[in-house]
This record gives C-alpha cells, structure tokens and sequence, in this order.
C-alpha cells in the first residue's frame, strides 16, 4: 500500500467521521414537536365555521407542468442546441420561480424524505405533487444527465449564478468532501423514517433567502454557502445535497449526457480550465509495467480494506443508538422527564409542562423512548453501514484506472451548466462567432488533435 493511497485512505475516514459528528451536532439543536394540553374556557361563544372557497389543484398540476417543461428546455438547450446562454436564462427563470414566487416547495430535494416516511409508514400519504417533483427528475437524469441540476434546481441556480471566481478543489478533497451528501441522504432517510424529523427541509440553507426570513442560526449558514460558492463551484450540490447523491449515481447510466465529441477536440484544455466543479478529466498518459502492478495492488487492497470498512462503521453506529434516539423529540422529552424527576433539572421547559398537562403517564413516556432506543441500534447499525460502503466504493473507484484518449466530462460530477462548450474555439465555429480556433485561444496555446483549424462552417483548412 502506497502512502499516497494511505493519506487518501486516511482523509476518506476522517472526513466521514468529521462530517457525521459535525451533523448530528447540528441536527441535535432542532426543536422538538410540543403537545399543547388543551384550554378550558368558560362562557365563550363558540364561532360559526366558515368554508372557504375551494381552488382545486390548479396550483399543485401548474407546477408539475412548470417542472416537466422546464427540464425539458434544459434538456435540449444542454444536449441539442448546446446553448450556454439559453441554460443561463433558464436558470434564472427557475430561480425567480421555484425559488422565490414558490418560495422553495415544493422541491425534489426534500421530497426525498416524503417518500421515505411513505415507504416505512402505509399509513401516510404522499401528495402526488410531492412524487412527481421526486420522480420527473431522476427519470430525466436517467435519459439525459444531470439536466435537473444544470437550469432547473432552484438551489444550484443561486450558486450557478455566484460561481465567477472559482478555484480548484484538489481531487482528494473532493472526493472525501462527496462523502457527506451520501451520510446526510442515509441519516435523512432514517429520520424520516422514524418520525424524528425533516432534517434536509429544516437545515436547507437557501430557504432563509426564498421566504425573506428565518433564525440567524440559518441566515448565517446560508450565507456561508453562498459566500463560499464564489470561491467553490457549487459546495452544496457537490458536498451536501442528498438528493444531489442520488442524481450523480443515476448519470453514470444516462443515455445521452452533456458530452466532448473526440472527432472535434482539439485539446485546447479551455473546458478543463473553465470547469469551476472539476468534472472535465484530461486524456491519461501511458503508465510504465510498475505503474501498472502499484495500481493492480492498491485495487486489491481497497478491495479487501471494503469489507472491513462496512464492518467497523455498522459497529459504531449501533453503539451511537443512545444518541442517534436522542435527536427524536420525544426521547429528549423523555429524558427532560427524568431529570425532573430526580430534580436534577433547575426548571422545566414548556415541552415538560405540556407533557404533564397532556395526561399521559411518566412510565409511558419511558416505556417509549426504551423502545425508541432499541429501534435505533437497528437503524443505527444501517446508517453505520451505509456510511462504510459508501466510503468502501469510494475507494475501489479511486483505486480503478480508467483510459481516457481525449478530454471527457465526468458522468457523476457533471451538472450540465454549459461552460464547457460557452468557451470551445470548436463550437465558437459552428455557432459562427469566430472564423478560425486560434481566434479563441490563450497566447501560446496550440490546438492539437483530429481538427488542427477550423474555419465557419466546422470543415478542415
């Protein structure tokens, strides 16, 4: 085993560990759902009931509709007419419409954890507007990429537009930092779940800025991303979107996909440059026969490392089941309950007061919050495991070599956005902006490749 492979080893573990404590610090601060006993009133006339005039599901199909065409344009625009201006449009129309006018929701994004409370409980019903947000993209990502993320996503869009200065992110970095947006799917699907709450929906940063207002807690957080996003292209599509998760394992079996045609490449390295997610890779160079057997041993040893890894993290996870029930309202109820009562606790809190008000028994609140904690150790155990095998793949990934001839976009990292081709001396011809390459390109940088120059029209001189 390399030391280049041990420090990457070693940032993939520390990066998941730190991302996983980092969260369930933050999700252990969200407040808990209170049970208001209720009021007993006298000589108060009860109000006549009005009914409201009912507007039907105009709205909720409007916005079906609005998405469907939307990814729609997107799709063409990216793949079609390979329209970098068009996507920038529609990019800001989703904007100021998903994001703004319906002020975040619903979105696919959270949608996710709709439909995994769904799965687990028959007896909640997701609206068929919720489904249809979460299924109209994935469907989309399978045909055409990431289109979903290149114009229409309303979170994407306000980084996309922020993105003008952005530097590059090592690749090691990059690859641990993906790690979190798969912890954070697993543990959104395992709150929704159980019922602890909607942990993608209450920390989405962007929400503070679509309705006008929120916590500090979350204007700061926010405004974090978006300051970050100047520097970093996208940081939370890339590092913590959940659902952003599942659309980069659905484009690596797209149909068709935002792509560089090789008989057209001239090997400028514009697209590679302008890429501000690190998703255009460079042709590889030809390995020597000890290359070869050091990249043969490392794929063995992440291959057998895998394995290890799944067992250590499904371990701890069922060790953190205390904490990990603990972040569901009621079991923090419960222990407020038992501190009380043992008048360790200085004073109450309202969701203490509400629960004695409420009629129900102490023994009962135990008796559920035991049978809570014993649910998560199962649960626990799935996070646990889903976190090493996610980081078990990442490593087999890294570790496999894959031959690329001429400049390639990324299938899971790639969003779509456009750039690549915005800057292409080869597609400036074909749109008639420019009479030959060399017109585009950097002083000193000589086209190479199948098409030396070109002239309007994309023929040969």
């Amino acid at each position: 085993m390399t030391k280049k492979f041990r420090l990457r080893v070693a940032a993939l573990l520390v990066v998941a560990l730190v991302g996983g404590i980092l969260m369930g610090g933050v999700m252990a601060d969200e407040s808990s759902e209170l049970m208001f006993p209720v009021p007993e009133f006298s000589d108060h006339p009860i109000p006549t009931a009005s009914v409201p005039e009912v507007q039907g599901e105009v709205t909720p199909v409007l916005d079906v509709a609005i998405l469907f065409v939307a990814l729609c344009l997107a799709s063409y625009f990216t793949l079609v007419s390979r329209s970098r201006r068009n996507v920038l449009l529609l990019t800001i129309a989703s904007l100021l419409w998903f994001g703004f006018w319906r002020q975040g929701c619903v979105c696919p994004v959270g949608a996710t954890q709709n439909v995994a409370l769904a799965i687990f409980d028959p007896t909640y019903v997701v609206p068929l507007t919720v489904v249809a947000f979460f299924i109209l993209p994935l469907v989309f990502t399978l045909f055409f990429g990431r289109t979903f993320c290149a114009s229409v996503c309303p979170l994407g869009a306000m980084q996309e537009l922020l993105a003008v200065r952005s530097i590059r992110v090592p690749r090691w970095l990059d690859h641990s930092l993906g790690l979190v947006a798969y912890i954070y799917l697993g543990a959104a699907v395992i709150f929704a779940a159980t019922k602890t709450g909607f942990i993608i929906c209450r920390y989405d940063p962007f929400i503070p800025f679509f309705r006008l207002g929120a916590n500090t807690d979350m204007l700061l957080f926010g405004s974090c991303i978006l300051l970050i996003s100047v520097f970093v292209g996208r940081p939370y599509c890339r590092y913590l979107c959940p659902y952003g998760a599942i659309l980069r394992v659905l484009s690596c079996f797209s149909k068709w996909r935002l792509s560089i045609p090789p008989d057209t490449c001239i090997n400028c390295q514009l697209c590679e440059d302008v890429c501000p997610y690190g998703a255009i890779h460079p042709p590889t160079v030809t390995q020597s026969p000890e290359r070869r057997r050091k990249g043969k041993r490392r794929l063995v040893t992440a291959l057998m490392l895998a394995p290890v890894v799944v067992l250590v993290f499904w371990w701890l996870g069922t060790a953190l089941a205390v904490p990990l029930s603990q972040w569901h309202p009621e079991s923090r109820l419960a222990e407020q309950v038992r501190l009380e009562e043992l008048g360790v606790a200085e004073s109450t809190t309202e969701a203490s007061d509400a629960f004695r008000g409420s009629g129900r028994s102490v023994e009962e609140l135990y008796q559920s919050a035991l049978s809570r904690r014993d649910d998560f150790v199962t649960l626990g155990g799935l996070l646990g495991a889903w976190t090493g095998l996610v980081i078990g793949f990442k490593l087999i990934y890294l570790s496999v070599r894959r031959r690329r001839d001429d400049y390639q976009a990324d299938r899971a990292g790639c969003v779509s956005c456009g750039r690549c081709y915005w800057y292409c001396p080869v597609e400036k011809v074909r749109l008639g902006l420019i009479a030959d390459v060399s017109e585009a390109l950097p002083d000193g940088r000589m086209p190479t490749g199948p098409l030396v120059q070109l002239t309007v029209g994309g023929k040969k001189s």
